[in-house]
């Protein structure tokens, strides 16, 4: 890598996730310290399908999925971190701890997801997230992944 990033537009979680809609839970990505931490961000949209049922006349964003758009913005932070750029990256939940939700999020919302590196080696890595609104606590959990390369 010529250069250090710090912050991932939709195309560079693109090529390190292979996530897509309806299922990519991340927008942008900033604040990255390689093998420490990083931000992501989720704009929380009335249009998007979950809110269908999740809940007709009154929208909450799923908490599950709180926790999946942690986990995304964690696999994002290993590729920077491992420069898995365009590697065909696949990032597996192992577990999920400590895990509790705090408040609503709702349509108009910007989600952060706070993440921060707890452990790692090559294919295993445990990371704490915490998502906020406004400052305001969402979610938390621990969780640990896996993470595993086609290629190799």
């Amino acid at each position: 890598m010529t250069e250090q990033i710090t912050t991932a537009d939709l195309d560079i979680i693109q090529r390190i996730i292979p996530h897509r809609y309806p299922f990519l839970l991340i927008d942008k990505v900033r604040d990255i310290k390689v093998k420490e931490s990083a931000v992501g961000i989720k704009n929380i949209t009335f249009n998007e399908p979950q809110f269908q049922g999740h809940f007709p006349g009154a929208p909450i964003f799923p908490g599950v999925m709180i926790v999946e758009a942690i986990a995304q913005t964690s696999a994002v932070l290993v590729g920077v971190t491992l420069d898995l750029i365009d590697k065909d990256l696949l990032v597996y939940f192992m577990s999920i701890d400590k895990c509790k939700f705090r408040r609503k999020v709702i349509p108009g919302d910007v989600l952060e997801m706070h993440v921060e590196v707890l452990r790692s080696s090559k294919k295993i890595w445990k990371f704490r997230g915490v998502a906020t609104v406004e400052g305001e606590v969402a979610a938390e959990a621990e969780i640990v992944a896996m993470i595993d390369l086609l290629e190799e």
